[in-house]
Formats: C-alpha cells, structure tokens, sequence
C-alpha cells in the first residue's frame, strides 16, 4: 500500500526520532509495553490513506498513563488500514490483550443462533437479565477518532435510511442526540439507551468526543429489545437486552444484525472484515467478534467465596458490578460477561456465559446450603 503524505507528519520529521518518542517511564498500558524506540523509528513515517499516524494511534495512552493494576489498551485505530500499516505495533498490542493471538491466527465468525446450546434453562431465582451487544464499522469511512464531520453525518444518514427499512420486531425510531424532545429524552434515560457525551479520558483523548453532539443518535424497536448507537465510540454500536432468564435474545441480535448488514451492502457499504481480526473496531480490545454476552446473576454466596476470581478464569468470564443496582440492598449482584473476542465465534463465547452462568447458579446453590464446592471447581476452558 502506497503511503499517503501527511504533512503535518512530515513537519515533525524535522526532530529526531528522541526528540519526539514518548516518555512512557510511568505507564501500564499494552501500548507502552509493546512500543519501542526501534518500532516508533519504522512507524512514525507512515500514514494511511486518510492521513492517520502513529502518534494518533498512541496519543489515548500517552496521555492516560493507565492504572496500577487495571491494564488499559492504549491505542486506537483511525481506519481500516491502521491495523496493516501500524502492524509493527499493534500486532505485539493484539497479543498481549488477546491471550497471545498470533499474525498469521485466523478468526471464526458464527452468527448462526441455532448453533448456541441451552439458553433458555437458565434459573430466573438467579438470572434476572441479559444483553448481548457489538460493535461494526462501515466499510469506506475512517473510524470515531478520525472521521471529519462530513464522513459522520454521512454514517449517520446511511444508518438512519438502513434501520427505518427494518419491519416486523425490528420495526422503530430514529432518536437523534440533538434533535430530540424533553420528553423523549427523559423517556431514554429512564429506559437506560441514553448514552452520554463521553467524559473518560480515554475516549476523549483518542478524539471521539468531536463535534458532540454532531449526528450521534439512538435507534430501537418499538419493543425495547433492540437498540443501535450511532456515531458513539465505533460507527455502530448493536445492542439486544431482555429481561428474564434467557439468553435465548441471541437469536434477535443475530437476525437483526444480519438485517442491518444486508442493507447496508444493497448501498455499497458493508461492514469491515477480514478473515485475520474479524470485525474491525476502533479498540483493539474489541476486534474479532466486539461481542459482549452480559447476564445480570445474584450470586451473594458465591460472591465472597476465596476461589470466586478462579472460577471466572477458569470459565473464561468476566465480572463487573450491574451499575445503578443497589448491590448492597439486593446482595451479591454481577454483570458477568465473556472474557474472549478474537479467535472464537459470537456462538462459542455466548456459549461460554450460558454453561458458566449455569454452573455459578449450581454453585451457589450448594452454598446456600451450606456444602464444599471444592469438588466442583471448574478446570480451565
């Protein structure tokens, strides 16, 4: 690939590779493990076709030196070609956050929901919700960090014309960030599908907060179990929740992205993929599937049990607190979700929150009985 001019980058060519490399002495993030001065020196002379260079792509965590015990990213992706031009860098980036996924690894995508096992046998005592969603970038226009204003209401007029076509439980409303009314404002935030001008400092530094809020919206359906951002942290962020012991929704979140996906080909836009990183995003952490199968469970004894963090491991899942949920009043409630995106299918990682969750609920009903679950650790996935 021909390298583009960027002249703002050639301006900087003036200093030396010293002069300008970064002082990363205090910083956790996998961009500052995997940067070099030797890797700065190849890169900092190229560009993508849209002018996006190395130091956009680091900027986020040089600026955000990271957590002393929470490893962030670092880096974003401007474009498609990022990932190929700056693959010095963010190949060693993709490794370490994904488990040692190697450049010549190949990604496997099912979104065929008849493949996905159980689902539906999930105890309600325990299982109170579930929401599965993505994220997909639009073929022909750079990602959030770098899109100009023009390319973002282009994203946003597309994505409007593509989702007003959807029809029978897909069929519903366009809500744009700065055009809607009070009403359906409060209406939004009550419902939980508002997002919000991004205040952390790793979106805004990486540029995503431009222009806010310029031809960001929120789509759903009229049933309230399907919801598309715009123009938030990747072009298209898809959304499917319900409430209830089910992750049986998989089956609408499959369709209907399949649906989004087949109308935006119809316009010449499908959404970037490859056979090596499967679905591109803007964060490196979400290539592959960018899926998230998250269940709220209420596991109050298994909570505090010693080998709770060991279970999760083991199973390949991840917690995180449900946000907005009391946890204290309502006892020992996670948002458990997989902890895989690259290398295995949207089915396979589903499948690892169904059997996980299933054996949580089995374990804590041991313990509310007051037996050893010992004999029941998982070995590892």
């Amino acid at each position: 690939m021909a390298a583009m001019k960027n002249c703002h980058n050639d301006y900087k060519m003036k200093f030396s590779v010293d002069e300008e490399f970064p002082d990363l002495s205090q910083h956790n993030n996998h961009m500052a493990k995997a940067l070099t001065k030797d890797i700065y020196a190849k890169l900092r002379g190229k560009s993508t076709p849209s002018g996006f260079t190395v130091d956009d792509v680091i900027q986020t965590g040089v600026d955000n030196p990271g957590h002393p015990f929470i490893m962030t990213v670092g880096c974003v992706a401007g474009d498609e070609e990022s990932y190929e031009v700056f693959k010095d860098l963010l190949d060693p980036v993709i490794s370490d956050r994904h488990g040692g996924y190697k450049p010549t690894d190949k990604h496997k995508t099912d979104l065929n929901f008849e493949n996905l096992k159980g689902g539906d046998d999930l105890d309600p005592n325990y299982v109170l919700s579930s929401r599965v969603r993505t994220g997909r970038s639009i073929k022909g226009f750079t990602l959030p960090p770098h899109n100009s204003r023009g390319e973002r209401r282009t994203i946003e007029k597309l994505s409007i014309e593509a989702l007003s076509s959807l029809d029978g439980e897909f069929k519903g409303k366009y809500y744009p960030l700065n055009g809607m009314t009070d009403a359906e404002q409060e209406q939004l935030i009550a419902d939980h599908f508002l997002f919000d001008k991004p205040v952390s400092p790793l979106l805004t530094c990486a540029g995503m907060a431009r222009d806010w809020p310029d031809a960001r919206g929120i789509w759903h359906n009229d049933n309230k179990t399907f919801l598309v951002w715009v123009n938030e942290e990747d072009h298209l962020r898809v959304i499917s929740m319900q409430k209830g012991a089910t992750l049986k929704e998989v089956r609408r979140f499959c369709v209907g992205l399949q649906k989004i996906e087949e109308i935006f080909k119809k316009h010449n836009h499908g959404f970037m993929w490859n056979e090596h990183l499967g679905y591109i995003l803007t964060c490196p952490s979400n290539l592959g599937t960018g899926l998230r199968g998250g269940v709220h469970v209420k596991l109050p004894k298994l909570s505090t049990h010693p080998k709770f963090e060991e279970i999760l491991t083991r199973l390949r899942l991840q917690k995180r607190g449900t946000g907005g949920v009391d946890t204290a009043s309502v006892g020992g409630v996670f948002d458990i979700s997989n902890a895989d995106r690259l290398g295995s299918s949207e089915v396979d990682q589903v499948q690892l929150v169904v059997d996980g969750v299933k054996l949580m609920v089995e374990l804590e009903k041991k313990l509310e009985k007051g037996e050893s679950i010992d004999g029941m650790i998982p070995a590892q996935k």
